[in-house]
């Protein structure tokens, strides 16, 4: 049994597309789909991710070595497969896929019910291919979906910043960070859920994402980290020895300008903060010029990042803003455990109910940022809605749709779909044939016939966002 190449696009299907090509109308030409948010839990979404899709997957070149393993494979897995049509691709277009992709463009807020991407063979011997690769397309939901669940946890972030500090504008990029990557499914995952954050956010523990950012969006250094201790560093001194190891950290790190983070709730987080924080070391703190943030780790978060601040507060001392809110000196707060977004909607509420900044405290989320989200979140579809078919009387148009009445919700748009501005409102735009040309669209095409048109750096991507 001979092993499977990993770059085969072919297989990167689900199993029963394979019959499809059997499966349409006879004469049928040409097929059209589109990708939808058909609502769920935000309004909008923020469209991204597609790019690496295309660059890292669709620019892979078929080979006859490919359809060969392919057609091996997936007939006896029981299935038919079009092997003349794959070979057509290999030997009349270099293996390179005829589709035509369309999408809007990344980073872009779309509310939901309306197209993001529609998809289109250029050649009209192969008109299953649309439909073929609706599995690699649709995982754009992924990276779109955390994209969006990160923008909205922004907005949160941001309003309370507006309401409490002197400088929202500096502190924003760095108040959510990615705690994500031991919490997701794989590195490729960790890399796209890191990335799709960071069009939001500039601050993140996931390495993967940087990788991914250099490699596919041009992006040299997507985000920053600071120097920071887990469980292991504190508590391998041993308990006697607790203030040492949070002593080391400040000699370690603390200088004029620097931020470093100490977990600190390794045994008793009240007296780590009045105690070792607060009596012991606070004159080395404060000598060292750098800020020290205090993380809690265990408890209900809302409690104990209230206790957090306020006992920092009776031992660093506080200084107003021109807002009236109180800003902690020297210290600061990281929250990383238990993060959501009821939680941070808590923890805000209450810095500000007790009259302190929200700029004191920053917040690390992990499985709740790129693994406790699914295609459902913002009810991913990708579906066909029309044809050209080559009919005894003539080529026809063919609107595709679905309607089901046990669902309402399904039902699928049709036509040839565009997405447009009109005034402040973005609308999709249902055509009745494929010849149009798309008048005052926001999409563009993104990938023609086996190329990426359009290569856009994460800096770009944030602009818009």
């Amino acid at each position: 049994m001979q092993p499977l190449a990993d770059n085969n696009i072919i297989l990167d299907t689900d199993s029963y597309k394979s019959s499809h090509f059997l499966q349409y109308p006879a004469g049928t030409r040409k097929l059209f789909s589109y990708l939808e948010s058909r609502g769920g839990r935000y309004p909008a979404t923020r469209f991204f991710g597609l790019q690496y899709i295309l660059k890292r997957y669709l620019s892979v070149r078929v080979t006859a070595e490919m359809v060969e393993e392919a057609r091996e494979l997936i007939t006896a897995h029981g299935e038919p497969f079009p092997y003349d049509g794959w070979m057509h691709i290999v030997t009349a277009h270099g293996g390179k896929l005829p589709l035509e992709i369309r999408a809007v463009p990344e980073g872009m807020l779309v509310p939901v019910h309306n197209a993001l991407m529609t998809v289109t063979n250029t050649d009209p011997a192969v008109p299953w291919l649309p439909g073929w690769f609706e599995t690699s397309l649709m995982r754009v939901w992924y990276t779109t979906t955390v994209a969006t669940q990160s923008y909205y946890l922004r907005e949160i972030l941001k309003a309370a910043l507006e309401q409490t500090s002197d400088r929202p504008a500096e502190e924003l990029p760095f108040k959510l960070h990615d705690f994500g990557s031991r919490g997701v499914s794989s590195r490729e995952s960790a890399g796209l859920g890191g990335l799709a954050h960071l069009i939001n956010f500039q601050g993140s523990d996931t390495l993967e994402a940087l990788r991914t950012g250099r490699n596919y969006y041009g992006a040299d250094i997507a985000a920053f980290s600071i120097p920071a201790a887990e469980h292991s560093t504190i508590t391998s001194w041993g308990k006697a020895h607790e203030v040492d190891a949070y002593r080391n950290m400040v000699e370690k790190f603390s200088k004029p300008g620097s931020v470093y983070a100490v977990v600190s709730d390794s045994y008793d987080l009240k007296y780590a903060i009045n105690t070792h924080w607060g009596e012991t070391l606070r004159q080395q703190v404060i000598d060292s010029g750098g800020t020290l943030v205090v993380r809690p780790d265990s408890g209900d978060p809302a409690s104990m990042v209230r206790l957090a601040v306020r006992a920092l507060a009776a031992k660093f001392g506080t200084t107003t803003n021109s807002k009236g809110f109180m800003l902690l000196n020297h210290v600061r707060v990281l929250q990383g455990d238990g993060v959501d977004e009821d939680s941070i909607r808590e923890i805000l509420q209450n810095l500000i109910v007790d009259g302190f900044s929200t700029e004191n405290v920053a917040f690390g989320m992990g499985g709740a940022l790129l693994q406790k989200v699914d295609r459902d979140t913002q009810r991913f579809a990708y579906k066909a809605s029309a044809a050209l078919i080559d009919g005894p009387e003539g080529e026809y148009f063919q609107p595709i749709y679905k309607d089901p009445v046990t669902d309402p919700g399904k039902r699928s748009k049709d036509g040839v779909l565009d997405l447009v501005r009109e005034g402040q409102r973005l609308v999709t735009k249902q055509y009745q044939t494929f010849d149009t040309e798309y008048p005052d669209s926001v999409m563009r095409v993104v990938y023609r016939d086996g190329e990426v048109l359009v290569d856009e750096t994460l800096e770009e991507i944030r602009g818009r966002a």
